[in-house]
């Protein structure tokens, strides 16, 4: 399979596959039928309740969920949107690839691994992690940075929860994370598309904000093997690279972290990645968006609409500076 680097991507290879077919039909076809493929043609969009759209009967249901209080109220995408349209380039580039390929991964059994600034380093198991909050059922809206959209029913808790279990010191100002590394497990790592292993992190106000999520299922269920199972961040204001998946090991530390884009190519992927349609990548233009199951593009909002919430975060930041 041949795997293009970060720097041979152009922007036609990160529009939408479904709307780069779709647009020659568009515009092929007039009056009302066109308005049907621009609002209904590109897929479903899910409207019912989480759970029953699940499409994966083998998978562990999550009883219990509790509602959060940060539910968006926009419709939520299909589950066939969610589960086969995504970026994780440890199963391939295409964005295809995750779901024909993750089959590979075993999620069970998995440990995070902890170290640094913290009074409780160690070996903690997925089952045991499961069990140290409610997992509560969290509607999110989120932004990639290649210019698309979409709304996600995750399952998890607070990543402040979870990051307070393991008792940080006041040295920590920073926490990294790092995906697992094992080539036979995901195949796209045998190829140099990014330095492996993929590497995160946030600034510890951040991590700490309750709208950060531990991702630990999506429509009610465990999460699918292409979607980050069986751990993953969900950071819903910053650009979807930063909500780093199948996650292994969690670093305490005093100094920013060098994350993967930043290190693949620091010109056009910061450490922060807050969504900001006013700081455009070198490439293409971040003012607007294009929701999946949607054809025209809609506005970026600050913070991915987030901003009440979290702007305070860089109160007298430049974030042209610090994108």
């Amino acid at each position: 399979m041949l795997i293009k680097t970060a720097q041979d991507l152009r922007e036609s290879d990160v529009t939408p596959r479904e709307l780069y077919l779709r647009r020659r039909e568009f515009l092929a076809v007039a009056g009302g039928t066109a308005v049907a493929v621009a609002t209904n043609g590109l897929g479903p969009v899910f409207t019912g309740t989480p759970t029953a759209a699940a499409q994966n009967p083998g998978a562990q249901k999550l009883a219990n969920l509790v509602k959060s209080p940060f539910n968006t109220d926009e419709k939520m995408n299909s589950y066939r949107d969610v589960t086969t349209y995504n970026n994780f380039y440890e199963f391939g580039l295409d964005k295809a690839d995750p779901a024909k390929y993750a089959h590979t991964l075993r999620p069970r059994p998995w440990t995070v691994v902890v170290e640094g600034q913290c009074g409780k380093p160690g070996s903690y198991n997925i089952e045991d992690i499961m069990k140290w909050a409610p997992l509560e059922e969290r509607i999110y809206r989120h932004r990639c940075v290649e210019g698309w959209s979409i709304v996600v029913p995750w399952v998890g808790y607070s990543l402040g929860t979870f990051l307070k279990r393991f008792e940080p010191t006041s040295k920590a100002k920073f926490v990294e994370f790092k995906t697992l590394v094992d080539t036979r497990q995901m195949p796209g790592q045998t190829e140099p598309a990014l330095q492996w292993p993929y590497v995160e992190g946030l600034r510890m106000d951040e991590a700490m904000h309750p709208l950060a999520l531990v991702g630990l299922g999506l429509y009610g269920e465990v999460l699918p093997n292409q979607n980050g199972a069986p751990i993953r961040l969900v950071i819903p204001w910053k650009y979807g690279f930063k909500s780093i998946k199948s996650i292994v090991r969690v670093r305490f530390i005093e100094n920013e972290p060098l994350n993967t884009w930043k290190q693949q190519q620091a010109s056009e992927y910061g450490f922060y990645a807050n969504v900001n349609p006013q700081v455009d990548h070198p490439r293409w233009s971040q003012g607007s968006e294009r929701r999946l199951g949607e054809f025209f593009r809609r506005k970026t909002l600050m913070f991915n609409g987030y901003g009440d919430q979290v702007a305070s975060l860089y109160a007298g930041m430049d974030l042209r500076k610090f994108y």
